[in-house]
């Protein structure tokens, strides 16, 4: 296992509307359009695959931004309200640097997941296991999501562990249909929590962030 250093997050990484973060793509698409196809053009950028960028999905109020601010500071703080857009987030562990982007779960921001879905080196998806009667459609939108990538490595955050009824891992591996995902690709169920405000982070909020390091490292 990885032994994760102390993390942060990165200064200057504001959160983006879903209309804002589409913007600097277009107008790059516009720059190259009008440079045309002389010899020796740059690459494109978005030719180029991210180095080690995670993308973090789920739907929303599952807790993914809190979860996402617990394994970068290693203390607990919970999120006020969904994400409305885009999160970026970077990890500093002492091997590596882990680039997070979270994606909103709402309806209007899920027709971005697909996009960012083929740049990025693995998928944490997270749902909250108290939210029984939304479990359907965490799963039906897990499904699509990686049909089309056989080896995408995936991280299953069962989240809310500590909310009364929550289900347990075994019923969420169940929901979810884990089983019929694929068997070549890395995959891993984590029971985890985001407890009271300021307390250091639960052992598998901990166990969470060096898998993720550690497939990080292999992947890359």
């Amino acid at each position: 296992m990885v032994k994760a250093g102390r993390g942060g997050l990165c200064e200057g990484r504001p959160r983006l509307s879903a209309r804002e973060a589409a913007l600097p793509a277009r107008r790059h698409e516009q720059e190259q359009a009008q440079a045309g196809a002389g010899l020796g053009a740059a690459p494109r950028p978005q030719d180029k695959p991210p180095s080690r960028q995670i993308l973090v999905l789920g739907l929303d109020g599952a807790g993914k931004t809190s979860v996402l601010h617990s394994l970068a500071t290693n203390h607990v703080k919970h999120s006020a309200a969904p994400t409305e857009g885009f999160n970026a987030v970077c990890i500093n562990t002492e091997e590596t640097q882990l680039d997070f982007l979270e994606i909103g779960g709402s309806e209007s921001l899920r027709s971005y997941w697909k996009m960012y879905l083929p740049k990025v080196l693995g998928l944490i998806y997270v749902v909250d296991s108290a939210d029984h009667t939304r479990l359907p459609l965490a799963k039906h939108l897990l499904h699509q999501l990686v049909q089309h990538d056989s080896t995408l490595p995936v991280v299953v955050l069962a989240n809310k562990q500590d909310i009364e009824g929550a289900y347990c891992i075994t019923d969420i591996h169940d929901a979810l249909a884990l089983s019929d995902i694929g068997d070549e690709r890395k995959m891993f169920l984590i029971g985890t929590h985001v407890a009271q405000d300021g307390s250091e982070i639960s052992s598998s909020m901990k166990d969470a962030k060096e898998l993720i390091a550690q497939l990080v490292l292999e992947t890359a």
